[in-house]
């Protein structure tokens, strides 16, 4: 019966991801029609590419008996990321794409490692401890990245950059993922997941508290700088891409703010 309830989680954990994964196609779309990347950043979707390709490898039978569903979902995630990548490169100005091949050289050569020390020097228990750590850190990485929306939600006393579907998908996301490692007593898989489902869940609180104002607030009369309060909206709408993803990874620019905020109401 264990063995059916893990399987039953690994697979809600394979279909919400999907969907988290398949969440930055409109800001592609846009890219592909307008022929620029315009003010989006590249750097989300090569963290995300390196998260899944080292959690991919974690899910092989050989580095991690039983846990192929990790593998399918990670694989499936990395193809995206890949496509999202070069649809980039495409498009990015030739400074943009220079920062962009840099970043995928780190990425590629993280992973190159990872994977001849894993296969070269390790082996049984010593193999999947070395690229489970690897797998984690980049994980944690991943869903702390919308920490930042967090703290503009509390500020402005707005959820304008912090969709609700997305925050929710994370949190699901998170906790059947969480569920699955309980299950299987893998702490690469409960820990940065167990992390994951904690921070979606501190979204929706978030969003609970102040769902009724999508606007970003004025900052209270003699408190604070209100160019500043600007400052850190503008700030929150380029840290909204790492939100699009997983994890997070939808990317928040100045002129479709309000397309997504509409959209929301994969969070």
């Amino acid at each position: 019966m264990e063995h059916v309830a893990r399987f039953f989680f690994g697979v809600c954990g394979n279909v919400i991801a999907l969907f988290l994964f398949l969440s930055p196609v409109v800001t592609f779309w846009r890219i592909i029609k307008r022929k620029s990347t315009e003010d989006f950043s590249g750097v989300p979707y090569n963290m995300t590419l390196l998260n899944c390709l080292l959690s991919a490898w974690y899910g092989l039978p050989f580095v991690s008996p039983n846990n192929i569903l990790v593998t399918t979902i990670n694989g499936t995630g990395s193809a995206i990321e890949i496509i999202y990548v070069v649809i980039f490169l495409i498009y990015a100005e030739r400074k943009s794409r220079h920062r962009m091949l840099g970043l995928l050289g780190v990425v590629t050569t993280i992973f190159t490692t990872v994977v001849l020390v894993s296969l070269l020097a390790l082996h049984g228990k010593g193999r999947k401890v070395f690229c489970g750590l690897a797998a984690t850190v980049f994980s944690i990485c991943m869903y702390a990245s919308p920490l930042s929306i967090m703290r503009l939600v509390v500020k402005t006393k707005s959820v304008e950059f912090m969709p609700f579907l997305l925050s929710l998908s994370v949190f699901l996301c998170g906790t059947s993922w969480f569920i699955y490692g309980l299950l299987g007593l893998d702490p690469f898989i409960y820990i940065p997941n167990g992390c994951g489902s904690f921070l979606g869940l501190v979204q929706l609180i978030l969003y609970a508290i102040y769902r009724k104002n999508k606007g970003p607030a004025a900052a209270p009369a003699g408190k604070g700088d209100p160019a500043e309060t600007v400052d850190e909206v503008e700030d929150a709408k380029k840290a909204a891409a790492t939100v699009e993803m997983a994890e997070a990874k939808i990317k928040v620019a100045d002129t479709v703010a309000a397309d997504e905020a509409a959209v929301a109401a994969q969070v």
